[in-house]
């Protein structure tokens, strides 16, 4: 489902130049050979993680779900100079190419990636977080929220991809269970008295979500 009229996108794009231009090759390569290229975030949304990131100036990033690494270099642009981000990815070849990218990149040192399951890695690191992007696996996503909500600092922010999943949480019977998990995820979030959020239709869907 297009929730933006293909026009409106191209106009975006082409006014938008927040999306650090060395990522270009690295982004279009996956696009093209990856046969899960649409894990991917899109350009554009690229852009909006680095600019958020920016802003923020974040010490410390955690991120759970890297994929082939484009999404962490958008938002190592904003890291402090001596800050770090740490990466989490289950499936070990693409973390493999993700860490080949980061030690290539000019943040090479200040991104750490870990391979495994983050509902078991994140108590193990002993951090709290400045800046969360959450874009894993959709039933984790309960779970993923109450792990760091009590580790983001104050004014911390959380980023959760994909909160409209291809548009099937409009539907009035909603069938897919990844679907059925990220509608369960929002009605979720809704309702925390402790959080206020926003949601953003960027490409797939993009929740901000910060502490009262």
């Amino acid at each position: 489902m297009q929730f933006i009229d293909p026009i409106a996108n191209h106009y975006i794009e082409a006014y938008s130049d927040a999306t650090p231009e060395y990522l270009k090759d690295m982004y279009l390569q996956t696009q093209t050979t990856h046969p899960h290229a649409h894990l991917q975030s899109n350009w554009h949304q690229g852009g909006i993680l680095c600019f958020l990131s920016k802003l923020m100036k974040p010490f410390h990033i955690l991120e759970i779900g890297t994929f082939r690494g484009f999404s962490t270099l958008c938002l190592a642009e904003g890291l402090q100079k001596d800050g770090i981000l740490h990466t989490i990815e289950i499936r070990n070849e693409d973390a493999q190419t993700a860490r080949a990218h980061f030690e290539t990149s000019k943040f090479a040192g200040q991104i750490k990636v870990h391979i495994g399951d983050a509902k078991e890695i994140i108590p193990t690191l002993g951090l709290r977080w400045d800046l969360v992007f959450i874009d894993a696996d959709k039933t984790g996503y309960i779970d993923y929220y109450n792990i760091v909500l009590p580790l983001l600092n104050t004014n911390g922010l959380i980023i959760v991809d994909n909160v409209l999943f291809h548009g099937e949480v409009f539907e009035a019977k909603i069938t897919g269970k990844s679907a059925k998990a990220v509608q369960a995820f929002n009605e979720y979030v809704l309702k925390d008295p402790n959080t206020e959020h926003s949601v953003l239709t960027i490409r797939d869907g993009l929740t901000l979500i910060r502490k009262k």
